[in-house]
């Protein structure tokens, strides 16, 4: 900004000096050095060039640059300031210069093109000098305009800035609150299938090695599935051995068929039963279908005693999926351990799977109720999927009998 005031100031600071007014051109010397304090000290700059501007004036009178050190000044009190303060700063620094070109009609009285038109030197003088004057006002009211738009510019980046680091804060709380139910449905299912699978291998391992190698193998499969799972939860990509980990899709759509086989090896007597035209074909639908079927079994496995029989149902009718899981178990979730909690002196837990369970669904506007019901205990889940409910050709409802 120095730099292009000393060029627009050039030809008056030339014109001064050979008309001999040295002062002039000294001060606007002055101010171009001035100018280098516009950011530190804009308003002490504005009061030093308002008065070096008149001083200026009236010694050499008509200068090219009238008014120009104010234009860069109000400028840059515009930017720094409110709109009210650099208002009235501009109209405060603009008075003395204009009125002194309305009021005091300074400058030549003789002039060429006045005598050889005969135009009166007095009115044409009176012309001039309130043209100037509206001129030097009408520029800096622009300069400080620029300024305040200026100012309005980078308050908007500002805010612009500040809303997208706000929405990249809530994003990342969002994601570690995903990754943290992800870790919780990973984990408890994995652990609690893994325990059930070593304490079944530990009983059968006498009467039927073979019997227990299956078993053993299904505990190896669980486990590596499981550290799978983790990994591409948690965004490892590599494992200790520096290969790639499997990129595969989060379980969804036919897995839930490979889920239910694996509670059925754990132990579970189960049955399913599906009804109506297949699941919408939408992997996150899917995904909170898998998770809510996964964590209500896994509930049962852990506190279910003296099964019988466990069913699993998943109706699709009219836009609406409902899942229920019953089992015929004495193990009865949120009671103590004397009171005929889970097995091995365990409770129902902290309450966080069905906690994840209802999040799940309010994604789509449903509902989780889980309690006792007869000897049992019932999860019943009631999705609303927006489409019409399938895009597959429906399917007859079948069931699956599971091994006691």
């Amino acid at each position: 900004m120095a730099s292009s005031y000393a060029l627009l100031v050039a030809p008056t600071v030339v014109d001064a000096v050979l008309s001999g007014t040295w002062l002039a051109a000294a001060l606007l010397v002055a101010v171009a050095g001035a100018m280098f304090l516009r950011r530190s000290h804009p308003v002490g700059l504005v009061a030093f060039v308002a008065v070096v501007e008149v001083a200026v004036t009236l010694l050499h009178p008509w200068g090219s640059n009238a008014s120009a050190g104010l234009w860069f000044s109000l400028y840059a009190v515009a930017v720094v300031h409110t709109r009210r303060f650099a208002l009235i700063t501009m109209a405060v620094a603009t008075a003395p210069l204009a009125l002194l070109y309305l009021l005091a009609a300074v400058g030549p009285m003789e002039n060429s093109f006045v005598q050889d038109h005969g135009v009166n030197p007095g009115d044409f003088h009176l012309l001039t000098s309130i043209a100037t004057g509206a001129t030097i006002a009408l520029s800096n009211v622009i300069a400080t305009g620029i300024g305040i738009g200026v100012k309005q510019r980078r308050e908007h980046e500002q805010e612009v800035a500040a809303w997208a680091a706000r929405t990249a804060q809530l994003a990342s709380v969002n994601e570690r609150n995903r990754i943290a139910r992800e870790m919780h449905d990973v984990v408890a299912h994995s652990l609690t299938v893994m325990v059930s699978l070593s304490d079944g291998a530990a009983v059968v391992v006498r009467k039927s090695p073979e019997r227990a190698g299956e078993v053993l193998g299904e505990l190896s499969r669980t486990g590596r599935t499981a550290l799978a799972d983790m990994r591409r939860v948690l965004g490892v990509l590599r494992d200790d051995a520096g290969a790639a980990a499997p990129r595969l899709p989060l379980a969804a759509g036919d897995s839930l068929a490979k889920l239910l086989e694996g509670f059925r090896t754990a132990g579970l007597p189960l049955h399913y039963l599906h009804s109506g035209p297949a699941l919408p074909d939408d992997a996150a639908f899917q995904l909170t279908v898998y998770r809510i079927v996964q964590e209500s079994l896994t509930n049962v496995l852990r506190y279910g005693r003296s099964l019988a029989r466990v069913d699993v149902s998943i109706t699709v009718s009219d836009g609406t999926v409902t899942i229920e899981v019953l089992d015929d178990g004495a193990g009865v979730p949120g009671q103590a351990p004397d009171d005929g909690g889970g097995p091995h002196g365990d409770s129902y837990g902290t309450g966080q799977g069905l906690a994840g369970m209802a999040e799940r669904a309010r994604i789509y506007a449903g509902t989780v109720e889980a309690g006792r019901t007869g000897r049992g205990w019932r999860v019943l889940a009631l999705l609303s999927w927006p489409g019409d409910g399938s895009t597959e050709t429906p399917t007859h409802p079948y069931e699956l009998q599971g091994k006691a």
